[in-house]
């Protein structure tokens, strides 16, 4: 039996042209990562021409609509940019009060900030609450109308990768802090040059020129070019900065002026951190004093999403949702004369994929028994805002979304030999996927790098919130091989540059190959009678409705 499923993978292995779907899977790229679309930013011409192209493409290759408006859901999106002249930072002792600059520490027009406040402040270590792993470090302080000051880490926290990266994102930090009776933030960046070198996060400036906002003493967009554009969800219930007040991060020099007098340096706080040890915790002196002048617009690019629907009567109305992000991050300060930020990988071939699965479904007739939605969101680069905004309100009943499938720059740089899954260990997908995989010969590895914290930094975590099983997935490699190099050295030279364009080199055949694995691994879903379900010991388990 298990030679004749070896034979059955060897036939399908070659029953496919992985040539010729590699060109078509290029072709999608070659017009999305065009200096046309100039980088495709939520809101731009750019953007709603790739929108156009995807579901003309959705409409060719047989899938239903399955947006509000055709092949679209609509995104309303708030802007929000601090008005630099109005906007300040000011550290008061006593009778001494320091007008801080942006080489001391920058605001967040992300937050729902205050026009003024002045509040004192309270250092919280890493600023983390998790029960479950018996770990407080806001255990015994008082927050109540405070500034919570914190190093942005979670490198002493005894969890695994997935959970760090959860309690450790922005919304859940608030939360905690902000059931504490904080009334705002202060950040202090992780000291790691590891964790900070390869995992930029969404649309920080210093990843592309698209920054979170900024302000004086707190301000900045790249090469000093002032402020920039926060974008957050129009729906006031789905942004998570409510009360959120003040919202800054401090630098290196900036932290030597905070910690004054506290009997603690910057210095000593950054080699504890940079160590994974203990932080102290203590009041500080004096308080902030933060002026805050915001400009709001609003901004609309949708959701594309079509739909291959089910065929059994019993199952065709639950989901599998296959997604991709279709926004980059537009014009930025240029690199090598080059401003474009053209997004190739990142991920415009991701959603090269996901319409490639599409067509080869179509057309080898494929009847899935659940119905399989194609979804490209807005807004990744925002801050998984589109995926955010489908997986809360979708367009089908949210209860009926049985798993989300989702591919955000795979990297398929080298031949495929093994497939690296964020999420693998999860739930009943990590089972599914090994079995998908083998089919072709390939191997299945788990995220080697979770301190990137990269399960939760794509639109998989937004199903996953809303207790979805889901997978992302990267080409894998054996550390200290050629790949290994290769792949870091993407990171470093094209991550978020406008050298992430349709002059790079690229394995087209083993990008197809990758295609036929998660049309493999999306067929098994969709017909397995049992829904995937989150495995006992997952900490994401708590989320399931």
């Amino acid at each position: 039996m298990k030679q004749l499923a070896l034979l059955l993978g060897a036939a399908t292995l070659f029953a496919a042209d992985f040539a010729t779907e590699g060109d078509k899977w290029w072709a999608h790229i070659a017009f999305l990562a065009d200096d046309k679309l100039q980088g495709r930013d939520v809101g731009s011409d750019g953007y709603t021409e790739a929108a156009k192209y995807v579901a003309g493409k959705m409409e060719t290759y047989g899938l239903k609509p399955a947006g509000v408006n055709g092949y679209f859901q609509p995104v309303k999106f708030e802007t929000r940019q601090l008005a630099d002249d109005e906007s300040s930072l000011t550290l008061v002792r006593e009778d001494n009060a320091e007008v801080l600059d942006r080489l001391d520490a920058t605001q967040s027009a992300r937050a729902d900030l205050a026009p003024q406040l002045e509040a004192g402040m309270v250092f919280v270590g890493y600023g983390l609450r998790v029960p479950e792993a018996k770990y407080d470090d806001l255990a015994g302080l008082d927050l109540r109308g405070k500034i919570a000051v914190y190093v942005n880490s979670t490198g002493a926290l005894n969890a695994p990768g997935p959970v760090k990266s959860h309690v450790g994102s922005a919304a859940e930090r608030w939360a905690a802090l902000k059931a504490a009776g904080a009334v705002g933030t202060a950040t202090i960046m992780n000291p790691r040059p590891q964790a900070q070198a390869v995992a930029p996060v969404p649309g920080d400036a210093a990843a592309g020129g698209r920054g979170q906002g900024g302000g004086r003493g707190g301000a900045g967009g790249p090469g000093g070019r002032g402020p920039q554009k926060a974008f957050l969800l129009a729906d006031p219930e789905l942004q998570e900065s409510t009360g959120q007040k003040v919202a800054i991060t401090i630098t290196r020099r900036g932290g030597d002026k905070f910690f004054a007098g506290t009997g603690h340096t910057m210095e000593e706080i950054l080699k504890l951190a940079a160590e994974n040890q203990p932080l102290p915790r203590f009041p500080m002196p004096g308080t902030l004093r933060v002026k805050a002048a915001v400009k709001r617009e609003t901004v609309e690019a949708p959701n594309v999403a079509g739909m291959l629907p089910g065929s059994d009567p019993k199952l065709k109305n639950e989901y599998v949702i296959m997604s991709a992000h279709l926004d980059h991050i537009g014009v930025g300060r240029p690199v090598d004369g080059d401003t474009i930020y053209n997004g190739a990988m990142d991920d415009a071939s991701g959603i090269a994929s996901i319409l490639e699965i599409a067509r080869i479904m179509k057309e080898s007739g494929a009847k899935p028994k659940r119905s399989i939605i194609f979804l490209a969101v807005t807004a990744e680069e925002k801050g998984e805002l589109g995926s955010r905004y489908f997986a809360t309100k979708p367009t089908v009943d949210r209860k009926q979304i049985v798993a989300d499938i989702n591919l955000d720059m795979f990297m398929p740089l080298f031949d495929l030999k093994w497939i690296e899954v964020q999420g693998l260990a999860e739930s009943t997908l990590g089972d599914t996927i090994r079995a998908a995989a083998t089919e072709y010969q390939v191997q299945v590895q788990a995220d080697k790098e979770p301190e990137q914290n990269r399960f939760v930094r794509s639109d998989q975590y937004s199903f996953i919130r809303n207790g979805v099983p889901a997978l992302a997935f990267k080409f894998g490699y054996e550390p200290g091989t050629p790949e290994d190099k290769i792949f870091h050295d993407w990171v470093r030279e094209r991550y978020h540059k406008p050298s992430d364009d349709l002059n790079q080199p690229v394995d087209k055949a083993s990008a197809a190959k990758f295609d036929r694995i998660i049309v493999s691994l999306l067929e098994r879903v969709a017909d397995d009678v049992e829904r995937p379900r989150w495995k006992d010991d997952s900490f994401f388990k708590r989320f399931a409705k």
